[in-house]
C-alpha cells in the first residue's frame, strides 16, 4: 500500500466563514462542517486557498481546526493547510496546526516572487517541515513561478512525511505526468475542477478541490461512479458542473464560492479584506444556472 492513501477520496476545501468586521463566524463554520460530513466526504481541508490560507492568522486556522475536530464525529482525517513564505514561519503554523489536531498538512510551496528558491531550496523546506513536526504532508501544488515538477516531486518523496501532492497547476495533463511519473510511490490527488471525473479516469486518487465544497454529494457520488466503473454517470455530473465553474472560477475566488454557496442555500459569511462582494450581474449568472443544477445525485 503507497504512502498517504489514508487520504484517498474525496476532501473539500472549506471555506472560512467572516462576520463583517472579519471575526471568524464560528456558528456558520460549524453548519459549513457537518453539512459536508453529512455528504459522506472522506477527509476535510481547512485553511485551503477556498478557505483563504494565506490570508489566515495561525489564531484563525487553529480556532477552524478546533471547530472541525468537535463537530467531526466520524474522524474523517483533517488535513490542514499551510501558505506561508518562509521555512520558519510555515513550521510555526504546521505546529500550531498540529496542537489545534490535524492529521496531515497540505503545504503551499513559497509563492512571493523574490523568495521562491530552487529545486534544493524547495526540497530543505518541505524535508525542514517534515522532521519539525512529524505530520503527513501533501504539498499543494499551485504556484505557477514555483512549480513542483514530476521529477522534484519524485525526491520529495524520499522524505518521509510527504505522501502526495495536489495538482493544481498544468491541468489534466500534468495531473497524468505527475500520476506516471510518480503515483506507485505517493497520492497524486486532482484539482482540475472543470474535470474532475476526467482526472478520476486518468488514476487520480481522489481530488482536493474547491468544486467539492460546492456540491459534496455530487463529487461523492462521482467518486464513487469512477471506482465502479459508471463512466457515463460519471461523466453527466461532470457535464452538470462545469458551467457554474466557468463563472466561480477567476478573481475573487473565494467571494465567488460563497455567493454560490449562498444561492444554494448556505451561507457561508463574508471575506477577508481587500476581498470585496460579487456583482449582481455574476450572482444572476449563477442563479440562471443554480436553477438546474443541484447538489443532488
Amino acid at each position: 500500500m503507497k504512502k498517504g492513501s489514508q487520504f484517498r477520496g474525496i476532501t473539500p476545501p472549506v471555506l472560512s466563514t467572516f462576520t463583517r468586521d472579519e471575526k471568524i463566524d464560528a456558528a456558520l463554520y460549524r453548519v459549513q462542517v457537518r453539512h459536508l460530513i453529512d455528504a459522506g466526504v472522506h477527509c476535510l481541508s481547512p485553511g485551503g486557498s477556498t478557505g483563504e490560507n494565506a490570508a489566515l492568522s495561525d489564531d484563525e486556522l487553529v480556532e477552524m481546526i478546533t471547530i472541525m475536530r468537535e463537530e467531526n464525529k466520524p474522524g474523517l482525517p483533517i488535513i490542514s493547510g499551510v501558505a506561508r513564505c518562509s521555512t520558519q514561519a510555515a513550521i510555526a503554523t504546521a505546529l500550531r496546526a498540529k496542537a489545534a489536531g490535524a492529521d496531515a498538512l497540505m503545504v503551499t510551496p513559497t509563492f512571493y516572487n523574490v523568495l521562491v528558491p530552487d529545486a534544493k531550496g524547495n526540497e530543505q523546506y518541505y524535508r525542514a517541515i517534515g522532521e519539525a513536526v512529524g505530520l503527513p504532508i501533501v504539498i499543494y501544488n499551485v504556484i505557477p513561478q514555483n512549480e513542483i515538477m514530476p521529477e522534484l516531486f519524485s525526491r520529495l518523496l524520499d522524505i518521509p512525511q510527504v505522501v502526495g501532492i495536489k495538482q493544481s497547476v498544468g491541468g489534466i495533463m500534468a495531473m497524468y505526468d505527475m500520476r506516471v511519473t510518480c503515483g506507485e510511490r505517493g497520492m497524486v490527488f486532482a484539482a482540475t475542477d472543470e474535470m474532475i471525473y476526467s482526472c478520476f479516469a486518468a488514476g487520480a486518487d481522489g481530488a482536493i478541490s474547491a468544486i467539492l465544497s460546492l456540491f459534496p454529494r455530487l463529487c461523492v457520488r462521482m467518486w464513487d461512479c469512477a471506482q465502479g466503473e459508471k463512466a457515463e454517470e460519471a461523466m453527466k455530473i461532470q457535464d452538470r458542473l462545469l458551467p457554474l465553474w466557468k463563472i466561480v472560477r477567476g478573481p475573487q475566488f473565494p467571494a465567488r464560492m460563497k455567493a454560490a454557496a449562498r444561492l444554494l442555500g448556505r451561507d457561508c459569511g463574508y471575506s477577508k479584506s481587500p476581498m470585496t462582494e460579487v456583482d449582481a450581474a455574476t450572482i444572476d449568472r449563477m442563479a440562471t444556472i443554480l436553477r438546474t443544477v443541484r447538489d443532488e445525485p
